[in-house]
């Protein structure tokens, strides 16, 4: 092309800065949250690398702690210590009969988060925002997790040699599932379920989560 059109354009391009591009639509915060959804299901033949759990955990540079304590440690588990952490988690709490995970959907990944202080109310606040920030790290990166609470203590720590306690174990790998969230009333029932092969999430309408 004359004047050689599209080299300039190609270097106006690269040359910008960070400021002046858009976030890939896919990347938005209204779409990563959608696309992290609590997943009891994982593709068994996918490992999970270290770097991809750095990555995750990368993110607890940067995020909220309470008095700046920043408090919390965290244990990555990969594929050759998984059986150090399957036995003692349980999932899917509100599906008892599924007997989640289903064999052959285990995941094979985990972050185990500790701390190196007594739990507080301040602990827990930085607890929630963690988990929700390395979840959402995952979800951008191609991956799927689920924050597992319902978990032998002791039994990881000691099957692990944790120095500290533990306070949640994350799943973490490439989800199966297909989840939808289903809009709700404040007094319709919370619980999650399925049906026809699809997970079910009931999320409380906007309308109602606002005070009037």
């Amino acid at each position: 092309m004359a004047d050689n059109y599209l080299g300039r354009k190609m270097e106006e391009y690269f040359s910008r800065g960070d400021s002046d591009r858009q976030p890939r639509a896919s990347h938005t915060l209204s779409r990563l949250l959608l696309r992290n959804r609590s997943c009891r299901g994982y593709d068994a033949s996918f490992k999970v690398r270290e770097d991809q759990l750095r990555r995750i955990i990368g993110v607890n540079t940067l995020t909220a702690s309470a008095r700046n304590r920043q408090a919390l440690r965290f244990r990555p588990v990969l594929a050759d210590e998984a059986a150090k952490v399957l036995p003692y988690i349980r999932m899917g709490g509100a599906l008892p009969e599924l007997h989640l995970p289903l064999p052959g959907t285990e995941p094979n990944a985990f972050i185990v988060v500790c701390t190196t202080v007594s739990p507080d109310d301040d602990l827990f606040i930085d607890l929630g925002i963690s988990a929700q920030s390395m979840l959402l790290q995952a979800v951008e990166i191609g991956l799927n997790g689920l924050c597992i609470r319902a978990f032998d203590r002791d039994a990881i720590k000691r099957s692990l040699a944790l120095t500290c306690e533990p306070l949640m174990v994350i799943a973490v790998g490439r989800g199966i599932e297909r989840i939808e969230t289903v809009e709700i009333g404040a007094d319709e029932s919370h619980a999650y379920y399925r049906r026809d092969g699809r997970h079910y999430v009931p999320k409380v309408r906007l309308d109602e989560l606002i005070i009037r």
